[in-house]
């Protein structure tokens, strides 16, 4: 797909405020109400913005401790139904199936340090894990930083703060 400076603005735009709508969108970009829709239908049907969904906060409503957890699974299970069982741990919010010394590593968040022990307990007893290995996070620098990826792409100049 073909990304332009245009498409940049728009999705550097609406990463800024996503609630700002096309209308005003397209105010604050110079160009035709049509013009910001179709682009952004363009990159939807695309796969380049996968949703407008609020970013939730985890830590802002009781889950301040943050871990990665590595996973070794038993080597006849797969890494399906390793997936369906720890989608039902709530607090399991990320899973990526990985190539190394491991199978899996997830994302967690938890209450406290002793609920961090409940949830990778929870993990262990889905039934196909070997192993866990954890580090708990102290601190997030960035992520899911790829809004200057989008705009080296579209041969544009990232605004500030993205």
């Amino acid at each position: 797909m073909k990304i332009d400076e245009l498409d940049v603005r728009i999705v550097e735009l609406f990463t800024q405020d996503s609630r700002i709508g096309v209308l005003a969108a397209s105010r604050a970009l110079g160009v035709a109400r049509p013009t910001v829709q179709s682009r952004l239908d363009k990159l939807r049907r695309a796969g380049v913005i996968q949703d407008m969904a609020p970013t939730l906060n985890p830590a802002r409503f009781g889950y301040p401790v943050m871990a990665i957890v590595s996973i070794e699974i038993s080597q006849g299970v797969g890494h399906v139904p390793v997936g369906e069982a720890l989608r039902e741990i709530p607090e399991v919010i990320e899973m990526y199936t990985v190539s190394g010394d491991h199978d899996v590593m997830v994302r967690v968040v938890a209450r406290s340090n002793d609920d961090l022990q409940r949830v990778i307990d929870a993990i262990a007893r889905t039934g196909a894990v070997n192993r866990t290995r954890s580090v708990v996070v102290l601190q997030t620098h960035f992520q899911n930083r790829v809004l200057p990826l989008f705009a080296q792409v579209g041969g544009a100049e990232p605004s500030e703060g993205s």
